[in-house]
């Protein structure tokens, strides 16, 4: 029984990887010439019920115009923590490309990348983009409903 103890110990170091895998997933926003100063976006993903899971990026660096970025200020409660994954404003006509990591357990379990955008002095759109993180979903892209030309993702 006293070796019980050290190979259980063994066993759940070795399961643990399995659980906590996750990939690095490229998101690559290309936004349209819409004719105004630099966007705000924040890129983020829900559960199968559109809950607020994580926030992936914010190209958003004052937390004062979060509010603009409607669905994931709501879903945050405005109070997102941000560090480590936020950036500037993104111009128009110009890309955002950023690496994260996911775990592996998201990926075709119904969870939708969003994102939300806005534009001083011009409109918001929240949940701009909306698809399905799916495996066969990944390096097609779409496109969004207002400043964002096209979206894609990479696993």
């Amino acid at each position: 029984m006293k070796h019980a103890w050290p190979l259980a110990a063994v066993a759940g170091a070795l399961a643990l990887p399995s659980i906590a895998s996750a990939r690095p997933v490229t998101l690559e926003t290309q936004l349209a010439n819409y004719g105004g100063d630099g966007a705000y976006l924040a890129i983020y993903l829900t559960d199968r019920n559109g809950r607020h899971q994580r926030t992936l990026w914010v190209a958003a660096p004052k937390a004062k115009y979060w509010k603009h970025l409607r669905d994931w200020s709501r879903a945050t409660g405005g109070t997102a923590r941000v560090d480590g994954i936020s950036g500037a404003s993104v111009g128009a006509g110009r890309s955002l490309r950023v690496s994260v990591e996911v775990a592996d357990a998201l990926i075709d379990a119904g969870y939708e990348i969003h994102i939300d955008t806005a534009v001083e002095k011009m409109k918001e759109n929240p949940s701009e983009v909306v698809l399905p993180l799916t495996a066969a979903g990944a390096g097609k892209p779409v496109a969004g409903r207002g400043y964002v030309k096209s979206f894609r993702y990479t696993l």
